[in-house]
């Protein structure tokens, strides 16, 4: 898991798009429905998560968004010429293809509603078709240029995903050590079968956005998918928990920021250096001034410098562990006397006792896992690059080469440095350097590149928390209104002091990381999926089309039964697909268990004696 562009979240997060509702849900449990409820303009944009909206009509839309697509573009790729690879680098680099805009309205009703945050067309249908200025000129909005204007910010092709998705994913620091806890065959082995999943995850966000995305309905995010499924509910249970695992990896930034300045203090004689708790509190006192950046649009270049330097990382540490000795001072800190200094030995299967550092034995290969589980994180912000793309059909591209690269990447670095440094090998791969000139630069470069993440990481999570939470059940004032940002100021230090006692309470980098993988990387990447796959294809497949039909001027769907029946039918449609998506969902959850297990199982033994560093303590885990 590295760096997400939050710039393509924020959207989804930094305003308040929803418009307040009275209208009756429409339920699929009813075998007709004579509610008739107030419907805008075919292309108009309606709020987002409004509860009175059936998984039929969402479907409804997403077709006709799909067909007008296609068409679009073909006249694209014909006015552009031949893809070639100058082709695909500009594409990388170009602002896209631009839309016409709307006219600017400035009637005062107008103006009102976008300051709170609501889409256009969230209005009566006469404020949608028009709008009076102060010297009473009508300026009118036509479908086609509302159409225009939902698609202006659909700019990105799919070469350009491509390096969005490796930004995001690509974190390869822990797949050395995940390889010394499991050995050559099972490392090998299990990286190849959670990158075939998490490829499959993906398409199951791919297939779903398709089906329920479209021009008058934008699908913003990954809570989005699950409102959209499952209801309300869903949405904020997978927001919050979204906004919990951000702030963990603020503390997992927090704890390998604070082992790389305490490395860095020790000195090329290795004395005691500063004190470590210090060394966190220094990193997260810098969390405070890069909290206080409420709006990361530009941030994305900023993010892709940070993908450069870590495959300079990357470099550093497989020229560096190639020619020099591991650093035991750091292995006997972290992992006890049971690594100090002897014979380098590699494994083709599962390390013997006492010669895996995560753990003896399954406990051991667990550990390793959970650091592959983590390392293909990112599932979670796949909607919100769709969401950008011009053509989202072509996102199986990004993602298939993406993935490909991206696994290569994990096994030649993870096998590599094995090789070198065999059971001795650290987490992250470059403090296990002997070397203390190369340990510094790549512990400079890593304080660089995790600032960049700690600021989008912090910003996305508070973000989450404070429009799904705190807005939306507390009423607090949205981030656009003065009160809003006084608030935003001082809910940041809070965010980051609560991310650091998480750090310094548990100063075990390779133990917190794998726990998070299990309980929310894993979940968000794997289990979710599995469950939205699940819900979706049922509910779809369950639709009758010679029977039923989505009455677009109502905006009702006829049902001709409800309950049980209904998704037994949607069940059985496709029953050896819907039947796979359950295993996937209880594996998913089995394996989040387990690797909660030995990551807990793990940080017992290391408070027992394993490691140097305490609780809230001076010493230091390198």
């Amino acid at each position: 898991m590295s760096v997400p562009i939050a710039g393509l979240i924020d959207g989804d997060v930094g305003q308040d798009v929803r418009a307040p509702t009275t209208e009756k849900r429409i339920s699929s449990d009813l075998t007709s429905v004579p509610h008739k409820r107030s419907v805008s303009g075919p292309e108009h944009p309606a709020p987002t998560h409004d509860p009175s909206i059936t998984f039929e009509e969402y479907l409804y839309y997403a077709d006709i968004t799909r067909k007008e697509e296609a068409v679009a573009n073909e006249l694209y790729l014909a006015s552009r010429g031949p893809t070639t690879i100058k082709s695909l680098i500009k594409d990388r680099f170009s602002k896209g293809n631009q839309q016409p805009t709307p006219p600017p309205t400035t009637s005062g009703d107008a103006a009102a509603n976008e300051k709170a945050g609501a889409p256009p067309g969230s209005g009566s249908d006469a404020d949608a078709s028009a709008s009076h200025n102060n010297v009473g000129v009508v300026v009118s909005v036509t479908p086609a240029e509302w159409k225009n204007a939902s698609r202006a910010m659909r700019t990105a092709g799919w070469g350009g995903v491509f390096y969005l998705i490796t930004t995001d994913i690509l974190g390869p620091y822990s797949a050395p050590w995940a390889f010394a806890q499991m050995g050559y065959g099972p490392g090998i082995a299990l990286y190849t079968v959670f990158g075939v999943m998490s490829y499959y995850s993906g398409w199951i966000i791919y297939k779903t956005f398709l089906g329920l995305d479209s021009d008058r309905y934008p699908l913003k995010g990954y809570g989005d998918l699950y409102f959209r499924t499952f209801g309300s509910l869903a949405r904020h249970l997978v927001n919050f928990a979204q906004g919990l695992q951000l702030m963990l990896f603020v503390s997992v930034l927090i704890l390998a920021n604070g082992m790389a300045i305490s490395q860095i203090s020790q000195g090329p004689d290795g004395g005691t250096g500063i004190c470590f708790v210090v060394c966190m509190i220094i990193f997260m006192l810098a969390g405070f001034l890069l909290g206080q950046i409420r709006t990361l649009q530009r941030f994305s270049w900023i993010a892709n410098v940070a993908v450069w330097l870590n495959l300079l990382i990357i470099f550093i540490t497989m020229g560096v562990a190639a020619n020099s000795l591991p650093n035991f001072k750091a292995t006997m800190a972290s992992f006890g006397e049971a690594f100090a200094p002897g014979p380098i030995l590699k494994f083709a299967g599962t390390p013997p006792e006492g010669l895996a550092s995560g753990g003896s034995g399954f406990i051991g290969s667990l550990n390793g896992l959970n650091q592959a589980v983590y390392s293909y994180g990112g599932c979670m912000v796949f909607a919100a690059f769709l969401a950008e793309m011009r053509h989202p059909h072509d996102f199986w591209k990004s993602l298939l080469i993406a993935e490909c690269f991206i696994y290569g990447v994990y096994l030649f670095f993870g096998i590599f440095v094995y090789s070198y440094q065999g059971q001795y090998t650290f987490n992250p791969a470059h403090q296990g350097l002997s070397s203390y000139g190369w340990q510094t630069a790549g512990n400079i470069i890593l304080l660089v590149s995790s600032s960049i993440a700690a600021a989008l990481y912090g910003n996305i999570g508070l973000k989450v928390l404070y429009v799904e939470v705190l807005q939306e059940i507390f009423h607090f004032p949205p981030l656009t209104a003065s009160r809003g940002k006084w608030l935003w100021a001082g809910l940041v230090p809070i965010y980051w002091a609560i991310a650091f006692v998480v750090g310094a309470a548990i100063p075990l980098l390779s133990s917190i990381s794998g726990f998070i993988g299990a309980m929310f990387i894993l979940s968000f990447t794997y289990t979710l999926p599995a469950l939205l796959a699940l819900g979706y294809w049922i509910r779809k497949d369950a639709m009758l089309p010679g029977q039923e039909r989505f009455d677009p001027s109502t905006g009702t769907y006829s049902y001709v039964d409800g309950g049980v029946k209904r998704w037994i039918r949607g069940y059985m449609a496709k029953p050896w697909f819907n039947t796979w998506n359950l295993v996937y969902l209880l594996g998913g959850l089995v394996t989040t268990a387990l690797g909660m297990y030995s990551s807990i199982d793990s940080m017992i033994h290391a408070f027992q004696g394993g490691s140097k560093a305490t609780s809230f303590g001076c010493a230091s885990p390198v």
